[in-house]
């Protein structure tokens, strides 16, 4: 059944990848542009991340670690567990990764219990400052890679389950430990590339 929600969602995503790139190259022949604004597929592409990853998170994690059959771990792949949500993401941004799309993802944090997820530009910690005053606003920006233009969207990562509460706060590493439900614990970054 997961599988089954985390295949639709990834057909979901290319679909809109797909429909966006190639409306934008069949644009190209006619006089207005028909194709889809990289900040709606952005929009998209966000709706099926955080859709899996909350299903995930409440249905599967937390029921499975109700009922005592399995947890969820940093360790996961060697002690045989599940995944963590954050890492969920990860790994599916990783897959995503080998499909050359250059559509990239992952969760950044003003308070990252894994210092990898910290901000790592002046744009994406000015908009995790941005979504933790107006989390129902994504922050967006047109940003280079080399000769690349990317449209990166940060939409604000709020505490959707007690799963994900419980962990933050009880972890050693975690340098904010008060969370609450509906509380913004970071953003998660979607990266659309845009061609010039």
């Amino acid at each position: 059944m997961r599988r089954k929600g985390f295949l639709w969602g990834t057909v979901a995503i290319w679909i809109a990848v797909l429909g966006y790139w190639g409306m934008s190259s069949g644009a190209k022949d006619c006089d207005t542009q028909t194709g889809i604004p990289a900040e709606k597929v952005a929009e998209y592409v966000h709706a099926v991340l955080q859709s899996d990853r909350t299903f995930y998170t409440v249905h599967v994690v937390e029921r499975l670690q109700a009922k005592g059959v399995v947890t969820a771990s940093e360790n996961w792949q060697s002690a045989n567990l599940l995944p963590l949500p954050a890492q969920f993401l990860k790994e599916s941004n990783q897959l995503a990764g080998s499909t050359r799309t250059g559509i990239g993802y992952r969760l950044i944090s003003l308070w990252p219990i894994n210092k990898q997820n910290r901000g790592k530009s002046e744009f994406e910690n000015r908009g995790l400052q941005e979504t933790l005053k107006d989390p129902d606003r994504p922050y967006t920006e047109v940003v280079m890679n080399g000769p690349d233009a990317y449209l990166q969207a940060i939409y604000a990562d709020k505490a959707v389950s007690q799963a994900c509460i419980g962990c933050h706060n009880a972890h050693p590493d975690s340098p904010k430990r008060d969370f609450k439900q509906n509380d913004v614990m970071g953003g998660m970054i979607i990266s659309i590339p845009l061609k010039q």
